[in-house]
């Protein structure tokens, strides 16, 4: 044992200080399809065993966006949205571009994101997989993707997917009990009741040309979504760090196509971006998309409906996300 004169003192009082705890703000949203109150006690009571914990629960629209604003002006080090994609959206939304990290606990019908990131889709293990992370803090800087001014994390869609979204979201009731099988039910009332007759025209201006198409489909990230456990592909040479933008623009709405497009979406050897009627594009930072007669058309972010509007304009912000996962 060496002499005490010949210890260094500094070393010494490093190993005995104690690791400074995060600060955590949990914001749930209560009308997720899992998240109830009890499970929400059941998680922060575990969660406190790591970090230091506050709670808030959601009111309405971009509340989690307010909520994650004012967590970042009162030094919070990391902000887990528990809920489902729009609740992770909105928190996104209120901390890009700051050092404040972002982590989704799945709550959600789909949980996209989450999956994305390699976190349990269960809560429970999405939880402890939560409270390992505190020994092994090493958060990534992640790409977000703009639209029109609004932040996305994964995927956004202008046209048939986010007017599907939007009928989806008028039954939130149907939504929570019937899941993907109501996303299918909406996708085919809606090619029917509004494409077959009547498609929008929208005008695609990527990667140096101009496309005419009836729906435009942008990632940041891959897959562009999932059904159940089975991930769902569209754009390629795409992922949540490259600092671009990747996606598809279905050129008609026939039902011809239906069959063959949604084979290649549901294959793991076929590609939607060899089928005839898409054109694919990726490596992009911009993309802009017009309506081409000028009526509205519907955008979705992160699969949640944001409105109807004549021009939907794309771009990317690298690293504009610190996500620890």
């Amino acid at each position: 044992m060496p002499p005490l004169e010949s210890v260094d003192a500094g070393a010494v009082l490093a190993l005995e200080a104690p690791v400074r705890r995060k600060r955590m703000l949990v914001i749930a949203n209560p009308y997720a399809t899992t998240v109830s109150a009890r499970l929400k006690s059941l998680v922060v009571y575990a969660l406190q065993g790591r970090y230091d914990v506050d709670t808030a629960d959601t009111e309405g629209r971009d509340h989690a966006t307010a909520l994650c604003r004012e967590a970042v002006a009162e030094g919070y080090d990391v902000v887990v949205a528990f809920g489902g994609d729009g609740t992770v959206n909105e928190c996104a939304n209120g901390l890009a571009g700051t050092d404040t990290a972002l982590t989704p606990l799945p709550g959600g019908a789909t949980n996209v994101y989450a999956r994305m990131l390699g976190i349990p889709n269960d809560i429970v293990d999405a939880t402890e997989h939560l409270l390992g992370v505190a020994d092994a803090w090493a958060p990534r800087k992640l790409d977000l993707g703009i639209v029109n001014g609004r932040y996305f994390v994964f995927s956004a869609g202008y046209g048939l997917d986010a007017a599907v979204v939007r009928r989806v979201d008028a039954h939130p009731k149907l939504k929570t009990r019937l899941r993907h099988w109501y996303f299918a039910y909406a996708g085919l009332a809606t090619f029917a009741g509004e494409y077959l007759v009547h498609p929008p025209r929208i005008d695609v201006e990527v990667a140096g040309e101009t496309v005419r198409g009836v729906t435009v489909l942008v990632q940041v990230g891959d897959p562009y979504t999932y059904w159940s456990s089975r991930p769902l592909r569209v754009a390629e040479h795409i992922a949540l760090d490259d600092g671009t933008l990747a996606g598809g623009v279905l050129r008609r709405a026939a039902p011809p196509d239906v069959p063959t497009i949604m084979a290649r979406l549901f294959s793991e050897r076929l590609r939607v971006a060899g089928h005839r009627r898409v054109f694919a594009w990726n490596g992009q930072t911009a993309a802009r998309c017009v309506s081409a007669d000028g009526r509205p058309v519907p955008l979705q972010v992160d699969g949640d409906w944001v409105g109807d509007t004549a021009e939907a304009v794309f771009d990317v912000l690298p690293g504009g996300l610190t996500v620890v996962c």
